[in-house]
């Protein structure tokens, strides 16, 4: 086999198994991804519910990125906190190691290609018959299961040519295995994915590339480097989805970092290890072994740090999240799991139509110029944000009750971005004309308009939702529609008294224009207000379920 037809198959078995690993993924989080995050929220009550969550979940959807970016979301959402969270992620690093042991114990004893060829063809003839149902996004799964063995397959035989050509780094010594695990580094960075980087040390390993304790120190580089996705997925994240990304990388470094001083030692335990369990002394097999042992020494040495790692973590990233502006439960990741981002951008538009409410309080207390641009330029920042959020989340898959969780939530938005404008224009009456009530009487009528307007504000405050009296939110919503009425009412009172000053003459014409756009902008605004408040309880009830 020629060189270039060598690095051809190289390149195409890479290429293949990342293929395969991204529709098993993805597959998988669309057919059991609501029963993830359930999972996920009902298993993390102790250190050992959250690891064990983390190794189970992982091992299921194959991906340690998906369980990571779920996680994250929880605490974003406010459902996990990052105590609890950290236990999933160091038990997914853990649960990630089943794809060693996938490709050791079948993808390199078996000729895959005839199991490989079935597979994808049922795959795609069920994604075909259930596009957008669970049985299509089983057949996606079911696919990539398939091209993932194919991708191996290439491998092999790319490594075969390759062992008798190509020398990788395989000496004895502190510098030799220093370079091998830069090699580890470098392939994960590459490819962005461990689980493929740790699929060509296991097959280079079993085509005699690399000595035992080289394979060893590449598959620690392979842990190193899969911290560069998480750190890459933090850029412009909240600051918890940077907390938790702070602890994956604490976790690989530091179990790195004692694995690498311990080696000749934890090669000579997982041989024990195997024998003991009479597991095939082939080098794939103990590789895949050693990799698990690896992750759960870290898992040991995270044990007793766990408490403190949180405290420390918690003093991190302040900043961010200061200006109210700035997301704080959504960020691009979560937008790969649908079925959680609607639930994080349903507490996000929470924080969205405050925002609206306070714009609307402070044109109702006589605001100055200044205080309006500043609480408008904070609304329209976080409106920004969210825009991009549900763009992002628009291309993604997902069910139909997410879906429709989705418009609904894009409704509210709409609600509160009118809310917001009639805001906004109630204040700029005020410097079209006069801006005091004319009389004693109007005064009056005007001080009680703003009372019944701050109720109306205070029954519908988003906020209220996230700590409801009434989960099902009945209760807030009989208030709403009482100090809703009551607004009315004031409104019509003020209203009639302008008018019959205008008639009189005691109110010039300009000024009743003025008073009247001013009133009617304000009772508008509050009026979507309470339909935002109606559609938010109906997309919480929505959101829940589509998780």
């Amino acid at each position: 086999m020629t060189w270039s037809a060598m690095l051809a198959n190289l390149a195409g078995g890479v290429g293949l198994f990342l293929l395969g690993m991204t529709m098993m993924t993805d597959g998988l989080r669309l057919a059991a991804g609501p029963a993830l995050e359930r999972i996920l929220r009902a298993a993390t009550r102790t250190r050992w519910h959250g690891l064990g969550s983390g190794v189970l979940v992982t091992a299921v959807v194959q991906s340690s990125s998906a369980v990571t970016v779920a996680t994250i979301g929880f605490v974003n959402a406010g459902l996990l906190s990052l105590g609890g969270a950290l236990w999933v992620l160091f038990g997914a690093n853990v649960g990630t190691t089943m794809t060693g042991w996938i490709v050791a114990l079948v993808g390199l004893k078996f000729k895959v290609e005839a199991l490989a060829m079935p597979l994808v063809g049922l795959g795609v003839a069920l994604h075909l018959s259930g596009a957008g149902k669970r049985r299509g996004a089983v057949g996606t799964a079911l696919a990539g299961f398939g091209l993932l063995f194919m991708g191996i397959a290439l491998l092999q035989q790319s490594f075969g040519g390759l062992a008798s050509q190509v020398e990788l780094p395989s000496g004895s010594g502190v510098a030799w295995v220093l370079m091998q695990m830069l090699v580890g580094v470098l392939m994960t960075v590459l490819m962005q994915s461990s689980s493929a980087a740790m699929t060509v040390v296991l097959t280079a390993a079993q085509g005699g590339l690399l000595t035992p304790e080289g394979a060893a120190a590449v598959a620690i580089g392979a842990n190193i480097g899969t911290t560069t996705t998480a750190l890459l997925a933090t850029i412009g994240a909240t600051a918890n989805a940077r907390r938790a990304a702070m602890a994956h990388v604490m976790f690989n470094v530091i179990a790195a970092m004692v694995a690498l001083v311990l080696l000749p030692w934890l090669l000579g335990a997982t041989r024990a290890v195997g024998a003991w369990l009479d597991l095939p002394p082939d080098p794939a097999t103990q590789l895949a072994l050693f990799h698990t042992c690896f992750n759960v020494l870290g898992v040991a040495l995270m044990w007793p740090l766990a408490g403190r790692l949180s405290a420390w973590l918690q003093t991190l990233f302040r900043g961010g999240d200061a200006d109210a502006g700035v997301p704080r439960y959504i960020d691009h990741t979560l937008a790969r799991v649908p079925a959680l981002a609607t639930e994080a951008l349903g507490h996000e538009l929470h924080r969205l139509g405050h925002l609206a409410d306070e714009l609307l309080r402070r044109v109702a207390h006589g605001a100055t110029d200044d205080e309006m641009r500043q609480g408008h330029a904070v609304f329209v920042t976080l409106d920004g944000a969210i825009a991009q959020f549900v763009q992002s989340l628009s291309r993604e898959t997902m069910s139909a009750a997410t879906s429709e969780a989705l418009a609904r939530q894009l409704r509210v938005r709409g609600y509160h971005q009118t809310s917001a404008d009639l805001a906004l224009a109630a204040h700029a009456a005020l410097g079209s004309g006069e801006t005091s009530p004319p009389s004693e009487r109007s005064q009056v009528l005007w001080t009680a308009f703003v009372q019944a307007l701050d109720a109306v504000l205070d029954a519908s405050d988003p906020l209220r939702q996230q700590v409801p009296v009434d989960p099902s939110g009945a209760l807030e919503l009989v208030e709403v529609e009482q100090a809703h009425d009551a607004l009315t009412v004031a409104h019509n009172a003020l209203k009639a008294q302008w008018l019959a000053e205008a008639a009189s003459g005691v109110l010039p014409l300009n000024a009743l224009d003025t008073h009247l756009h001013r009133a009617a902008a304000l009772r508008d605004a509050a009026v979507h207000a309470t339909k935002a408040s109606r559609w938010s309880w109906r997309c919480d009830d929505l959101s829940h379920a589509a998780v």
